[in-house]
């Protein structure tokens, strides 16, 4: 796929597709010094649309080598990963079972939002509009069981330049 106008379109037909495209990208942030930025990924999807399956991909390919569980029920599981001989701080957020969208602060996540490393959250609407903005979103649909389609589109600076980054691996 290349990027058509802001987003870059993308169509996983198997879960070896969804590892691919989580490869990609996790090539791409070993690119930055994520122990001195952050980063924020939105995932906005249906329930069984992939978001947990690529998270955990990514967290995986970014070299993470224990079990990547589901944080639906304590909202947020901490990665510690070394990229480049440095710990990098990887929060993976599921914020689905929030009843009230301050939740999420009152549970003292709020610094962990904006303190360097990348933070990957499930569910940003669940949050009506409390959150930090973020980098990029990912938008994934289920077509059927195997195939999902969706976008990735940038909301900053960064979130475009990885956005161009992953276009131009991909099209390698």
């Amino acid at each position: 796929m290349t990027i058509v106008g802001n987003v870059y379109p993308f169509e996983l037909n198997s879960e070896e597709d969804c590892a691919t495209l989580a490869q990609q990208l996790s090539k791409l942030l070993k690119l930055y010094d994520f122990t001195q930025d952050s980063l924020q990924i939105w995932f906005c999807a249906d329930l069984g649309s992939g978001k947990t399956t690529f998270i955990r991909y990514l967290i995986q390919a970014l070299g993470f080598k224990g079990r990547v569980k589901s944080p639906t029920y304590n909202l947020c599981e901490p990665y510690s990963i070394n990229i480049h001989h440095q710990d990098v701080a990887v929060y993976h957020f599921d914020l689905y079972r929030m009843n009230h969208e301050l939740e999420w602060e009152e549970a003292g996540f709020k610094e962990i939002m904006t303190e360097p490393g990348i933070v990957l959250v499930e569910w940003p609407e669940k949050a009506n509009g409390t959150l930090p903005d973020p980098d990029l979103i990912f938008r994934m649909e289920y077509q059927s069981e195997n195939v999902r389609i969706g976008t990735i589109e940038p909301h900053s600076e960064l979130g475009r330049k990885l956005l161009i980054s992953l276009d131009e691996d991909v099209a390698k």
